[in-house]
């Protein structure tokens, strides 16, 4: 769940205290948590405005999710929609926090592809979305922090993409 967490069960495991450079690794995490702090403070603090603009940029790009018929049709569709896009900002919230992929990875992929196909949401359609996703976070984030949370989502896009 986190670069620690994880270091330290791998030294566990072996039977073995943390090499050096497991604790340099370490020690470099500890000192990033302000930083990863703020990040999620921002994402957090901004929940509504991301989402909103998130599916502004995809209903512009793809319109006819929003039109009769379409997957965002109507005001449960469109709700529900707009409660994934918070989700999966929340996933990429607690990447960003643990240092880690793992709980985007257990709660936000896996079956993610089974999920949405049961829906008739297509895949493709979440892949773009989680690209409005993190154009619309990255936009309220310095450069250096901006650089620390985008693996997050490309880590989420990617494996939306392998879903498809």
């Amino acid at each position: 769940m986190s670069v620690v967490r994880d270091l330290i069960l791998q030294a566990d495991d072996q039977l073995r205290y943390p090499s050096g450079g497991e604790l340099s690794s370490m020690a470099q995490f500890l000192s990033g948590g302000t930083q990863r702090i703020r990040i999620a403070r921002v994402l957090t603090e901004n929940e509504k405005k991301i989402v909103s603009e998130s599916a502004r940029q995809l209903f512009q790009l793809k319109p006819d999710y929003v039109a009769q018929g379409g997957n965002a049709y109507g005001q449960r569709q469109r709700a529900q929609c707009l409660r994934d896009f918070s989700w999966y900002l929340r996933l990429v919230t607690y990447g960003v926090m643990a240092g880690s992929t793992e709980k985007i990875q257990e709660i936000g992929l896996v079956g993610a592809r089974e999920m949405y196909n049961s829906l008739g949401v297509p895949m493709a359609g979440m892949v773009q979305s989680m690209r409005s996703l993190k154009a619309a976070s990255l936009v309220l984030l310095g450069t250096e922090d901006a650089a620390v949370a985008s693996p997050y989502f490309d880590f989420l896009i990617q494996g939306m993409q392998t879903s498809v």
